[in-house]
């Protein structure tokens, strides 16, 4: 496949969207698992595809339509969350189903052949175009600087809000903040595990990643590095199997968590027994 790589011009941006998504994916990931935002993230996922849909039919690039209904998604949310905490959940809901509705209706309405849309519900990484790749290599750009810019505020707030909340940090903003980079995350991952999948990619690598340290900033590295490892592997299998990518690349990430986590409980068992 090495070969390959410096030959197909797709395979090359299939191993740089990976690589993007893993670094983005292993940051935003760990802030979601801290945050318990999993289910959030997928009813921003779900509503980004009212977003392909509508920007298909109206003759826009679907990731740009993503964009937008996921930002919208997520500020909307993360209002109504804030108001409302029990009806947060219900506001979910509609969301998740509404933007699933619009984007069937919207393909179904298009002219011409329609695309296809399997690449945004269960990922392809293997049909990203140049324009998807730039796309998500500002997007990550982007990510990574408001991650790191605010680091120490990132870090008290993942602490403890209310804590964060009496040192004078700005609690709300770094909510919406914090739901603006999941937007922008799911949209670059849309392409490497599809709407239906991203949950998992977003926890897995975080989740494993946990395992092995409890500093923020270490489990950062370590769930993009498993995100990078997961990936690559994930579509070498898919290229030579001839295999959809996006379910692949869970498939080796739930792998990749339970072989971390059996090795964890065999070097405890290990230890215990020494003694």
């Amino acid at each position: 496949m090495l070969n390959a790589i410096f030959k197909y011009e797709f395979l090359q941006n299939a191993v740089f969207t990976a690589i993007f998504a893993s670094i983005v994916c292993g940051i935003i990931g760990v802030i979601i698992v801290q945050k318990k935002l999993i289910m959030m993230s997928g009813g921003i996922a779900h509503t980004a595809y009212g977003g392909v849909g509508l920007a298909y039919l109206l003759g826009y690039e679907p990731m740009f339509g993503a964009v937008v209904f996921s930002l919208i998604a997520s500020l909307g949310l993360g209002y109504i969350k804030r108001k409302n905490k029990e009806n947060s959940e219900v506001a979910l809901g509609i969301f998740w189903s509404l933007g699933m509705a619009v984007g069937i209706i919207s393909v179904s309405l298009s002219s011409g052949y329609p695309p296809d849309m399997n690449s945004y519900l269960f990922g392809n990484i293997l049909s990203v175009t140049k324009s998807n790749v730039n796309i998500i290599l500002m997007l990550t750009v982007i990510t990574i600087f408001l991650i790191f810019a605010f680091y120490p505020y990132w870090k008290t707030y993942l602490f403890d809000d209310v804590f964060a909340q009496i040192k004078g940090l700005p609690v709300v903003f770094m909510e919406y903040l914090l739901l603006v980079l999941i937007a922008i995350t799911v949209v670059i991952l849309i392409k490497v595990a599809g709407i239906m999948l991203i949950i998992a990619l977003l926890t897995v690598p975080a989740v494993t990643a946990s395992l092995l340290s409890k500093k923020l900033n270490t489990r950062m590295l370590l769930a993009s590095a498993f995100g990078m490892i997961y990936s690559l592997l994930g579509l070498y299998f898919s290229y030579i199997l001839d295999i959809p990518s996006g379910a692949t690349i869970i498939i080796v990430s739930v792998l990749g968590y339970m072989t971390v986590y059996m090795l964890k409980k065999i070097c405890k068992l290990s230890k215990k027994t020494a003694l």
